[in-house]
C-alpha cells in the first residue's frame, strides 16, 4: 500500500506517510485520534488511501495549495495567505495540493483558515472527517515490448498515452498523467491487456525511420495520437492536417506544438474543476483568438484547431521554462528511454555536438585559478582529459535540463543513463527517515564536512539521519555504499578516474557488483567515472566533475548543494543555481536522472526569491520557480506574498512586483526559501534571519 495513516499522540494527531515517494505528512488534531477505513467510493478525485477520523479540527503545519469544491468535485473557491472561509452543513471537499496530494472530505459546518506557515480546519463539534490521499508517485502498468523496426514502434510509441487519466484540458494537471508503461526490445510486438491508447481522432504521421519515431513520442503521448507512417510528417484530425516539417526541422516543430497545446490547455483548464486565477491568463486572455470557456467544452480535435491559430512567438515568453529535453540517438535500443523521457514530457532532440578537441581548448574556466597542486582536489596536477571524448551539444537554452544520451562526456549537459530511471522503479520501500552518508577523506577538508552537517536536516518537519565517517578505507567505503542504504551519498576528499581516494588507496566503484545509495555529490576531481559507475550499479543519479577543481570554489558549490537540495530542490535545478553563483560551476555535470532529489519541498514547487532595492525604500520582488518529481510541469505555484498576484506556472519567472519594505520583512520571517538579495545568494535559515538594509 503506498499510503499510510497512522494516529499519533506525540503531537497528537495524524501521520500520513508514502513508502514509495518517501514523502510525509503531520497532521494536528485536535483530540487524539484513531484512524478507521475509509470508502475511496465517496470522493470525487482519484485517491489510493481513505480513512475516517473523528475530531474537532485538522491543523497543516506547512502552506499547501488550499482548494475548496462542492459534492461534485466543482472548485468554489481557491484560498490564498490570510484568507478566511467558511464551511457550510452539506457535502464539500476541501483539497491540498503538497508533497502527498489529501482531500478532505467534510459534512458539517467549520472554519479554513489559511496562515503564512500552516492551515486550519476547524468544526463546530467533534465529528467524522473523511480523508483521502494519492501518491504523487506513478508506476509504468506494463511493459510493451517491440521489434527493432519502426512502424513496429510506432504502435508502441502510440499506447503510452495509455497513462493519461483524461484528454481534457486537466491532464496539464501532473496527477492526471501517469507514467507511461515501459517498452523493451523482442522478437515480435505484444502490448499488455491494461495498456490501451485513448480515442482521441488524432493522428501523427511520420516516416519510418527511428530519429522521427523518437521525436514525436512526446506529442503523441500529450495528445494521445495514434503514431502511423507516412511520406511526410503531419499532425491530423478529422477538422485539419498540419505539416510538421517545412523550413524548419522536425524537432522544433514538434517541441512548439508540445509547448504551445500544453500551455494552452493550461489558461483553458482554469474553466474546468479546478478553477483559480492564474497569471499568464491575466496577462494574455484579451489576446487570445477564441472563448476560454467554450474552448474548455470544446472537442480535443477543436480544441487543437483554436490553438494553432495563436503563433508560438505570441506566448513563447510566458510557456513555463522546458524541465528537459532529450538528446536521444537514433538507434534500435533507444526505444527503451522513451517512456522515461515523456513522462517528463521531455522534448526529444538529435545528439548534435561541437567536436572533442574544440570542447578541450575552451571548456575548462576553472583552469585559470589554480596556482598549484595544493589548490586542487586531485592527487597530483596531471589530467586525464585527454582519455576521454567530450562533446558540446548543440542546444537551445529551451530547458533547464539537456539529457545527453548519446556516447562522449558532454559539457553543459547532463550524462544521461537509463539505469537511472530502471534503479529508482525497483527500489524498496525505506524508512520513513532521510538516510544521509558524509564522507570526508582528507583533513584539510574537515571545514566543509562541519559546513554541510550543519546545512543537512535544519528543517524539523523532516526526519533526516545524517552518518559522518572520516579517513575511511577502502573495505569499509565499499561497504558503507553496497550495504548502508543511504539515500544520498556526499563525498568530499579527492578522486581520479581509477576511483574515490581512502585511507589506503583508491576504491574504484567500477569493482563493485551494486550498490545501495540513491542520490549522490562526489566533491573530488576528475569523479565523472566514479559518478557513472554509481548509476550503473544502482544509483538513480548524482553530480560529479569532469576536470581538476579549485578547494575553495568547491566548498563553495559544495554548501549550495547541500542546501539547495536539503530544500526540496531537484538535481538539476540545485545545479543550475549553484553554477550561477560559482565560477568553477562547468566543471560540475550531473550523472544519471537530473530530476532526482532528496527531500520534499514545503508549500509547494521549490523556487528561489528575488529581491532588488529601490530608490524608494521599496523592493522589487520576483519568485523563479523549478518543478520536482511531486511538483512537476503544470503545477502552478505563488509566494504566498499577501500584495503580490503572482500565481503562475511552474518551472517559471515571475516579473518582478514592487512590494513594501514591511510586507518583505514579514514574508522573510515566515519563509525559508533560498534569496538572491541584490545579487548575491543568502540562506533564510530561521526567523528573521536574513536582514535587509
Amino acid at each position: 500500500m503506498a499510503i499510510e495513516f497512522d494516529g499519533t499522540t506525540d503531537p497528537t494527531g495524524l501521520e500520513v506517510y508514502d513508502s514509495i515517494e518517501q514523502r510525509h505528512l503531520h497532521v494536528r488534531t485536535s483530540t487524539p485520534v484513531a484512524p478507521q477505513t475509509g470508502d475511496g467510493e465517496r470522493f470525487c478525485f482519484p485517491v489510493d488511501t481513505t480513512c475516517t477520523v473523528e475530531t474537532g479540527a485538522l491543523v497543516f503545519d506547512q502552506t499547501y495549495s488550499v482548494s475548496l469544491h462542492n459534492g461534485a468535485g466543482r472548485t468554489e473557491a481557491n484560498l490564498d495567505v490570510g484568507e478566511t472561509t467558511r464551511l457550510e452543513d452539506e457535502t464539500q471537499f476541501v483539497g491540498l495540493s503538497g508533497p502527498i496530494r489529501l482531500y478532505c472530505r467534510v459534512e458539517t459546518t467549520g472554519t479554513i483558515e489559511v496562515g503564512l506557515n500552516s492551515i486550519r480546519l476547524s468544526f463546530d463539534d467533534v465529528v467524522p472527517i473523511e480523508l483521502g490521499a494519492r501518491s504523487l508517485h506513478e508506476r509504468p502498468v506494463g511493459t510493451i515490448t517491440t521489434p527493432a523496426d519502426p512502424e513496429a514502434m510506432m504502435e508502441a510509441i502510440a499506447v503510452l498515452s495509455s497513462a493519461l487519466k483524461t484528454t481534457t484540458p486537466e491532464r496539464t494537471w501532473p496527477t492526471l498523467r501517469g507514467h507511461p508503461p515501459l517498452i523493451e526490445l523482442g522478437d515480435e510486438l505484444e502490448v499488455p491487456d491494461a495498456v490501451e491508447r485513448p480515442d482521441t481522432d488524432v493522428t501523427i504521421r511520420v516516416p519510418p525511420a527511428y530519429r522521427s519515431v523518437f521525436q514525436v513520442a512526446p506529442l503523441a503521448f500529450y495528445l494521445g495520437a495514434d503514431v502511423c507512417p507516412g511520406a511526410e510528417p503531419t499532425l491530423e484530425t478529422p477538422r485539419f492536417a498540419y505539416p510538421l516539417e517545412g523550413d524548419d526541422r522536425l524537432e522544433d516543430v514538434v517541441a512548439d506544438l508540445l509547448k504551445r497545446f500544453f500551455f494552452l490547455d493550461c489558461l483553458v483548464r482554469t474553466e474546468g474543476l479546478f478553477q483559480y486565477d492564474l497569471h499568464e491568463r491575466t496577462v494574455l486572455e484579451e489576446t487570445l483568438p477564441f472563448d476560454l470557456a467554450e474552448t474548455y467544452a470544446a472537442s480535443l480535435p477543436e480544441r487543437l484547431e483554436s490553438y494553432l491559430e495563436v503563433p508560438f512567438e505570441s506566448i513563447e515568453e510566458y510557456v513555463p521554462r522546458w524541465p528537459l529535453t532529450a538528446h536521444v540517438p537514433a538507434e534500435p535500443d533507444a526505444v527503451e528511454l522513451l517512456p522515461f523521457v515523456v513522462n517528463e514530457l521531455g522534448v526529444v532532440r538529435e545528439p548534435r555536438g561541437s567536436s572533442p578537441e574544440a570542447v578541450s581548448n575552451v571548456t575548462n574556466p576553472g583552469a585559470g585559478f589554480v596556482r598549484s597542486a595544493s589548490a586542487r582536489r586531485s592527487p597530483s596536477i596531471t589530467s586525464s582529459d585527454d582519455d576521454r571524448s567530450f562533446v558540446v551539444p548543440d542546444v537551445a537554452d529551451e530547458s533547464i535540463e539537456h539529457a545527453w544520451f548519446g556516447d562522449h562526456v558532454p559539457q553543459n549537459a547532463s550524462k544521461a543513463t537509463i539505469e537511472a530511471y530502471r534503479n529508482q522503479l525497483s527500489r524498496d520501500s525505506r524508512s520513513e527517515s532521510i538516510e544521509i552518508l558524509l564522507v570526508c577523506n582528507d583533513a584539510r577538508m574537515l571545514g566543509e564536512h562541519d559546513l554541510l552537517d550543519d546545512a543537512y536536516g535544519k528543517r524539523e518537519s523532516l526526519p533526516f539521519d545524517v552518518h559522518s565517517e572520516f579517513g575511511i578505507t577502502t573495505d569499509r567505503l565499499a561497504e558503507l555504499l553496497t550495504d548502508g542504504g543511504y539515500d544520498f551519498f556526499h563525498y568530499v576528499g579527492h578522486a581520479t578516474p581509477d576511483g574515490l581516494r581512502c585511507s589506503d588507496g583508491d576504491l574504484d566503484v567500477r569493482t563493485l557488483e551494486t550498490v545501495d545509495v540513491g542520490v549522490f555529490f562526489l566533491n573530488a576531481c576528475q569523479s565523472y567515472e566514479q559518478g557513472l559507475a554509481l548509476v550503473k550499479r544502482g544509483a538513480f543519479g548524482g553530480v560529479s566533475t569532469v576536470r581538476d577543481v579549485v578547494n575553495e570554489q568547491a566548498v563553495e558549490i559544495g554548501e549550495t548543494m547541500a542546501r539547495l537540495l536539503n530544500l526540496g530542490f531537484p538535481l538539476r535545478a540545485a545545479l543550475e543555481i549553484a553554477r550561477e553563483q560559482s565560477a568553477l560551476g562547468e566543471e560540475y555535470l550531473i550523472v544519471g536522472d537530473g530530476s532526482t532529489d532528496i527531500a520534499q519541498s514545503e508549500g509547494g514547487a521549490p523556487a528561489i526569491v528575488e529581491l532588488e532595492r529601490r530608490d524608494d525604500g521599496d523592493f522589487d520582488f520576483a519568485l523563479q520557480s523549478y518543478t520536482t518529481k511531486g511538483f512537476k510541469l503544470g503545477t502552478a505555484t505563488a509566494s504566498n506574498l499577501e500584495v503580490v498576484a503572482d500565481r503562475h506556472l511552474s518551472p517559471s519567472y515571475v516579473p518582478p512586483s514592487i512590494v513594501s519594505r514591511k510586507s518583505i520583512v514579514e514574508y522573510l520571517t515566515w519563509t525559508d526559501l533560498p534569496v538572491l538579495y541584490d545579487g548575491e545568494l543568502r540562506w533564510n535559515d530561521g526567523i528573521g534571519s536574513i536582514k535587509i538594509d
